[in-house]
């Protein structure tokens, strides 16, 4: 039987800047806090068409979008924070999405995958949505007809980067305020 060994000398990636020394790190709460969202986001999947197909795969056993810290897809706007618009949006289902939005707590980010819910894509018609940053802020776009699973991982690693860096103190931000109120949401 060969003898367990252990790697002393590993170095972990992702580890927020600070002061390390042997058995403790100093660093500060903001960074922490980043580090702690970044990996523990909670997706809520809004499909209507062929890209939830692709999300579906994304989530599957083959690219498995739990290693990248989201293992829980949340059904309930309440518990989740990232809101991921998947498919062609009527105009009809503006007012739909915009209140799942709205029943997300704060802090809460949007995820538009594939054409259609960037820019309508193909359906240049009066009943669909040109876009849901029409209705909704959006944080990153993911392009493709539909997607493929890497892009949409792609877009994932965006969100994180994006709460990773996220200080807490920017949702109460003038300019963000005046985002919200560009959408009409208080």
């Amino acid at each position: 039987m060969r003898p367990v060994q252990y790697n002393n000398k590993v170095k972990f990636d992702g580890i927020p800047e600070g002061y390390m020394g042997e058995g403790f790190m100093a660093t500060s709460f903001d960074k922490v806090i980043g580090l702690a969202r970044k990996n523990s986001i909670w997706p809520l999947p809004f499909a209507t068409s062929c890209c939830g197909i692709e999300f579906m795969a994304t989530m599957a056993s083959h690219y498995d979008l739990a290693r990248f810290g989201s293992e829980r897809v949340g059904f309930s706007p309440r518990q989740c924070d990232l809101l991921m618009v998947m498919g062609t949006i009527a105009k009809k289902m503006g007012p739909v999405l915009r209140q799942v939005y709205l029943q997300m707590a704060e802090p809460r980010w949007v995820l538009s995958v594939g054409a259609c819910a960037s820019s309508g894509g193909i359906f240049d018609t009066y009943s669909v949505l040109q876009g849901i940053d029409q209705v909704i802020p959006v944080d990153v776009y993911v392009p493709g007809c539909p997607p493929r699973p890497e892009a949409i991982l792609d877009g994932f690693m965006k969100i994180q980067e994006l709460v990773h860096q996220e200080g807490l103190r920017r949702r109460h931000s003038e300019q963000y305020k005046s985002l919200l109120a560009g959408y009409g949401i208080q």
